[in-house]
């Protein structure tokens, strides 16, 4: 598997473009439509879905152009549904622009414990509330890496002064759920680089 990360939108979220042959999926596609769609047009992919670890402005800012281009579902946590519905809850009314998704999305619900394939791979899901309610993490075992989005970065963890945050939770989540992971998996978050879960383990200022 391919995985093609690109920083877009006003503060540099990372959108993941993963494939397969001619079969892709998009995680958290954060804006700037154009240069997602140039990439998949370029390397002649087709989107079977589109991954969102959570729903605040700048991990959704392009949703909706993919989905004009490639009518697929979205898997997302269903305590989401208000960011996607309400700019001032997502954010991006702070931003000067309100943003919603389209009303006629086909989301595809899911949360702890389930499993779900994507490019004829398994693909497990946690839910690790605390940054949002719904925010989950997208994690292929047969290729060793992970999707965070906002809960754990390199060396640091997700915001919890945000609407609706819990540090608690979202500290006990990535502690329970995540660290636990096999050592050498490699986790991709929403913003700067990756990392191994082994890295946060030992240099992780939250967790060491």
């Amino acid at each position: 598997m391919k995985i093609y990360p690109m920083a877009l939108g006003p503060v540099g979220t990372n959108c993941y473009v993963l494939s397969v042959g001619n079969r892709a999926v998009v995680v958290d596609p954060a804006g700037e439509p154009k240069k997602i769609l140039n990439y998949l047009a370029n390397h002649k992919l087709v989107v079977e879905a589109i991954l969102l670890t959570h729903g605040h402005f700048d991990h959704i800012g392009a949703v909706n152009e993919v989905i004009e281009k490639f009518p697929v579902p979205v898997f997302s946590h269903k305590r989401e549904l208000e960011y996607f519905n309400n700019p001032d809850v997502n954010l991006s009314s702070h931003f000067g622009a309100a943003y919603v998704l389209d009303a006629g999305t086909d989301y595809r619900w899911i949360g702890e414990g389930d499993s779900i394939e994507v490019l004829g791979q398994p693909v497990s899901i946690n839910h690790v509330p605390g940054h949002t309610p719904g925010s989950i993490t997208f994690h292929f075992k047969e290729q060793g890496v992970i999707f965070t989005g906002d809960t754990l970065f390199q060396g640091s963890m997700g915001r919890t002064d945000l609407i609706y945050g819990n540090h608690e939770l979202l500290h006990h989540g990535i502690k329970t759920k995540l660290l636990t992971l096999p050592p050498q998996t490699v986790a991709y978050s929403g913003h700067g680089g990756a990392t191994t879960i082994e890295a946060e383990l030992g240099n992780n200022r939250f967790f060491a």
